[in-house]
């Protein structure tokens, strides 16, 4: 009963991207009093421009986050706390969570949305170039570099067919594996059918200014030059390990196993965005952060309504 006393949000939220924002936004508008705890690490700060967003489409991921908290900010049951959460104890039907800075909040369900932190592989200069003008997603950015020299970057078997995805917006393609590679010969043969050379010597260094890439040296000294590029395979890890603390399970894109609605398997814990779908673009963590939210207001009104008395 003392903990009940001490309660003050429906719903605390842990990440402050497009996920949780925009549940923060649904929930705040259901008259929820609501909190949301940011880091102020968004996986997309390296990112010049973001797109594919209808009315937001090249917007700084800066901009995007100052809109969203100048909108969020309309709603007097909404906060924003700049801080980060370190653990966070379930107990019958809420939850405490606590954070860096020695506060404690108390939630009925909590959102985690503190999406996924990418880990490049260890080629000199990559880092250098990441999110400026070599990037993960051709959605995001293949238009920007549409029909410039392009290089792809990565190993396995589906990068064969990420390199036919590349060039759906360029034709003028090096693939660089870093190494050898056991693709098929009929692999190799449909690629050179479309004059694609797949370089397999190991990479030196990838050369840039600013950030923009020029070319691409590998160990023997050989220097190919390219304008930009594309790379698959980047390693993602969790920006929270709060959930797999918990008891969450992962799921096989490497996030967190839930449930349609975002429901993990402890009750009122909600998990959404990159954190469970590993990437899921700008669009796509808005829409589910939506959605979850709306799913949470439906869950607590039920709740309200079955109360004793």
């Amino acid at each position: 009963m003392k903990k009940m006393a001490q309660l003050t949000h429906d719903v605390v939220i842990v990440g402050g991207g497009p996920a949780g924002m925009s549940a923060a936004l649904v929930l705040g508008r259901s008259r929820r009093k609501v909190l949301l705890i940011d880091a102020g690490k968004p996986r997309n700060a390296v990112t010049l421009h973001s797109h594919g967003f209808l009315t937001r489409d090249g917007i700084t991921p800066k901009e995007f986050r100052d809109i969203s908290i100048h909108q969020l900010m309309k709603y007097e049951s909404v906060s924003i706390k700049r801080d980060i959460v370190i653990r966070i104890e379930p107990e019958e039907s809420i939850f405490t969570i606590h954070t860096q800075s020695g506060s404690r909040y108390i939630g009925k369900k909590v959102i985690i949305a503190t999406g996924m932190k990418d880990h490049l592989p260890s080629i000199p200069g990559l880092q250098e170039v990441y999110g400026k003008s070599v990037f993960p997603c051709p959605y995001c950015d293949g238009w920007e570099h549409r029909d410039e020299p392009l290089a792809v970057f990565g190993q396995g078997e589906k990068l064969v067919d990420f390199t036919k995805l590349i060039a759906n917006w360029s034709k003028d393609l090096l693939v660089f594996t870093n190494g050898p590679t056991n693709w098929s010969v009929s692999d190799l043969e449909k690629l050179n059918t479309y004059n694609i050379d797949v370089i397999d010597g190991h990479i030196k260094e990838v050369s840039s200014t600013n950030g923009f890439l020029k070319s691409i040296i590998l160990e023997d000294g050989e220097v190919f030059k390219r304008s930009a590029g594309f790379i698959m395979n980047v390693d993602a890890i969790q920006s929270s390990t709060i959930p797999e603390m918990l008891g969450v399970p992962y799921n096989h894109h490497g996030g967190y196993e839930t449930d349609p609605h975002g429901l993990t398997c402890v009750p009122g814990l909600y998990v959404i965005g990159d954190a469970t779908h590993a990437f899921s673009g700008l669009v796509g963590a808005a829409g589910e952060g939506y959605e979850v939210g709306v799913s949470i207001n439906h869950k607590l009104v039920e709740e309200e309504w079955n109360m004793p008395g």
